[in-house]
């Protein structure tokens, strides 16, 4: 597999140019990387107009992805979310159908916000027995029955969810097509699920457009992430995508992440899966460790280890800051959950320290208060309205019957509890103080 972005950065550094163009540390700094910063200078191509090392190297990508494109994102998923909202909105214009979006209720703020700005309209798909605001199991019947009385440009879903749960992606996706609507899913948290044995991949199950954050599970910079088109998509959103992407992106990405992203593509490739398959036995063999010790363990996700530690006496909160004087750092804690993330950079050695940490802890008396359910609030405002009206920042204790204007999230993982253009009644201002928000930017009335 060959590593084109990289290869161009190594030879240019090694040809001692003078460097009369961005960035300004010339390629010098205290950080030690600044050699390999560049920009896009002569050769080094173009990111969303890509037609030398970086079209090569996303078509590298979309190779070991099995994808129709893959375009490369050095500003994360989040960016890739917006694209892929851009790109349903044109497929419903090019349609003849309605800007709708029906989604998971567990959306990632990023989809709020570009829906707002895209003018989208939104149908919240939310089961009756949904447990917290990070969950949203969806069943493909219900949405089956959502999609004959909505009839919309997409679904949105997110999964893997931030504690591990993995939908039903194949299910969804026959349901979505027999609707004649494109499914799009927020894989943020999957890119290795490709490379299982038996792929779990959105592209493989039948989704038309996903994102994957590379540098979420993969061994790439922060920054680093994937936007993939399949197969069964139109065609015509291959030709959209990277305008799409450039509607949204900044005119100077990291050449850093894109490197990053390259070489990735070569780690990918050279046994990657073998590592993978290990580490999944030993998270597996981990949890199963854990449960027998008296850990409730959350999620289906191969190489993530969410924990529900109230019934061990503890919150995710509590257990993640006994964890963090022992030197480990969790991805994740709120009052029920504790999540962390494994990859083949974690070590035989790193799972027996963390192991040891775990069942030294002392077991106590259950915890039994239970995570407010889900509030449903009433909408008054589109998204767009809310989040572009004139707005103030109050107590919590005064938001009562507001509007919320803007996001109110607990971060990680930015899920929002209620979402902008809702009213805030009894049953949000009990979850939002739950999850420790104590303010809000509500619509000037």
């Amino acid at each position: 597999m060959e590593t084109p972005i990289c290869d161009f950065v190594r030879n240019y550094c090694q040809s001692d140019m003078l460097r009369m163009h961005m960035p300004g540390h010339k390629g010098k700094g205290p950080l030690g990387m600044e050699l390999f910063d560049l920009t896009e200078i002569d050769g080094a191509d173009e990111l969303y107009h890509a037609h030398g090392i970086i079209r090569q190297s996303e078509e590298n990508a979309a190779a070991l992805f099995g994808t129709a494109k893959t375009l490369y994102s050095a500003e994360g998923s989040s960016l890739c979310i917006r694209a892929m909202l851009y790109l349903a909105l044109l497929h419903a214009k090019a349609n003849g159908r309605r800007p709708v979006i029906c989604a998971g209720r567990n959306a990632h703020k990023v989809f709020v916000t570009a829906a707002a700005l895209l003018d989208l309209d939104v149908v919240w798909l939310c089961p009756e027995d949904r447990e917290n605001v990070i969950t949203c199991a969806l069943d493909a019947e219900a949405l089956g029955q959502t999609l004959d009385a909505e009839r919309p440009a997409a679904v949105y879903v997110t999964s893997p969810d931030y504690l591990g749960h993995i939908a039903d992606i194949r299910a969804l996706a026959d349901v979505c097509h027999q609707h004649d609507t494109l499914l799009l899913v927020d894989n943020a948290h999957g890119a290795y699920l490709r490379f299982l044995p038996e792929s779990r991949h959105p592209m493989d199950l039948g989704a038309d457009i996903c994102c994957d954050s590379a540098h979420k599970t993969l061994p790439v910079l922060t920054g680093g992430a994937y936007l993939h088109l399949s197969h069964v998509a139109p065609k015509a959103l291959c030709g959209w995508a990277e305008s799409a992407m450039s509607l949204f992106a900044s005119t100077s990405p990291s050449y850093l992440i894109l490197q990053s992203l390259d070489a990735a593509n070569q780690y990918l490739a050279e046994g990657y899966p073998a590592r993978l398959l290990e580490t999944v036995g030993r998270v597996a063999a981990l949890k199963s460790r854990l449960a027998a010790h008296g850990y409730a363990l959350v999620g289906e996700e191969p190489t993530k280890l969410t924990l529900s530690p109230k019934s061990f006496g503890y919150t995710g909160e509590a257990l993640a800051a006994k964890l963090q004087r022992d030197g480990i750092f969790c991805e994740f804690a709120d009052p029920d959950f504790l999540v962390m993330m494994c990859t083949p950079e974690t070590s035989p050695d790193d799972f027996n320290r963390l192991e040891h940490a775990l069942l030294k802890v002392m077991r106590k008396a259950p915890i039994a208060d239970c995570p407010p359910t889900p509030p449903t609030p009433e909408r008054v405002l589109s998204p767009r309205e809310a989040l572009l009206s004139p707005h103030e920042a109050l107590p919590l204790d005064a938001c009562c019957g507001r509007v919320l204007a803007s996001a109110n999230v607990s971060c990680p993982p930015a899920v929002p509890i209620a979402v902008c253009g809702e009213r805030i009644d009894d049953n949000v201002l009990r979850s939002l103080a739950y999850y420790g928000i104590s303010t809000c930017d509500v619509c000037i009335e």
